[in-house]
């Protein structure tokens, strides 16, 4: 319990802790060839893989596949917080995918898996502990890995590392994950908005940003999507800490604080400048006249106290008085 409490407490990553508890929990339970662990992935049903000893490649390799997960799902695993002996299971071994096509080939007959449940009560992982033995594992053996399940739990959550990225944008209101299957999670702790649905011009923006390898972003765009004119939002964009390979980062929505008095109009404009438009190009986009741009610039140049456009766009981008254009 000690030696879990203290892996719990780190802020090693992710890899390091789970490595941590398979190897401790290895030594506690010699009787099982092979541990592993994965975590969910925010938002979704799927799961990742993290950590384990003893186990092939290409044993870990179908373990982090999407079909153990739906397993996972079929025998119950992902409800109870007590541990399940593969004999308890309401299908034989042999008749799962995973046990014939994996399991069972690589001599692997019997062991226990167990859910993992945070404070809250979320499921946020599950721990797989594989024998060649066929046995059910003693009753003290469940009782014991179960009283440790928490701080297991405690241990591999990645609720931790997304409220912590949360936590860095001040007065957030909404929030999403980014998965690399191109999807939408939901930001634990933090409401859903309309901005930050499927393929919106947002998603795309921060999908950008961090293929390029950015780790934080920091823009305005309109509150009501599409409405250009509309008050604005700060949007922030987080590469992915401490989390499942499969999560790029996090979109997050809070109130846009005060922007040297310019009006909606004048954000777009200087997005377009920030660009390297032209003023008759941003005429030609925003469909109005070359002499209504040039009078936006000039408001512009004297809001931001630039003396010229480059200027502006250095100082707007610094202070985060940026509006990208939508893709």
């Amino acid at each position: 319990m000690a030696e879990m409490a203290a892996i719990a407490a780190s802020s090693a990553p992710l890899a390091e802790r789970a490595q941590a508890v398979v190897e401790t929990l290895h030594r506690w339970a010699p009787t099982f060839d092979t541990l592993w662990v994965a975590v969910t992935v925010p938002g979704t049903s799927r799961i990742a893989y993290v950590a384990s000893t003893g186990l092939d490649r290409s044993v870990v390799d179908y373990l982090d596949g999407p079909s153990v997960a739906r397993e996972i799902e079929l025998v119950g695993l992902d409800r109870s917080a007590t541990p399940m002996s593969v004999a308890d299971f309401p299908l034989a071994l042999e008749e799962l995918p995973s046990g014939a096509e994996c399991l069972l080939p690589a001599g692997l007959r019997g062991g226990l898996g167990t859910a993992l449940f945070d404070t809250g009560g979320r499921y946020v992982g599950f721990l797989g502990l594989l024998s060649t033995a066929g046995d059910p594992p003693p009753a003290w053996l469940r009782d014991r890995l179960g009283r440790l399940s928490s701080l297991i739990a405690r241990a591999l959550s990645p609720m931790r590392a997304l409220a912590a990225s949360a936590r860095i944008v001040r007065g957030a209101t909404a929030g999403a994950v980014l998965l690399d299957d191109e999807t939408v999670g939901p930001l634990p702790g933090l409401a859903g908005d309309a901005l930050l649905a499927g393929d919106s011009p947002v998603v795309r923006i921060a999908r950008a940003t961090l293929r390029d390898g950015q780790v934080y972003r920091s823009f305005l765009w309109p509150a009501h999507d599409g409405h250009a004119t509309a008050e604005h939002v700060r949007l922030t964009v987080l590469a992915a800490a401490d989390l499942p390979d499969c999560v790029l980062g996090l979109v997050v929505v809070a109130p846009a604080a005060e922007h040297r008095g310019l009006t909606p109009r004048e954000l777009q404009v200087l997005g377009l400048v920030i660009d390297g438009r032209s003023n008759q190009q941003i005429a030609r986009r925003l469909g109005v006249s070359g002499r209504t741009v040039a009078t936006h610039v000039e408001h512009i140049l004297h809001k931001l106290q630039a003396p010229s456009r480059t200027l502006a766009a250095v100082r707007a981008e610094r202070e985060g008085c940026y509006v990208p254009a939508a893709p």
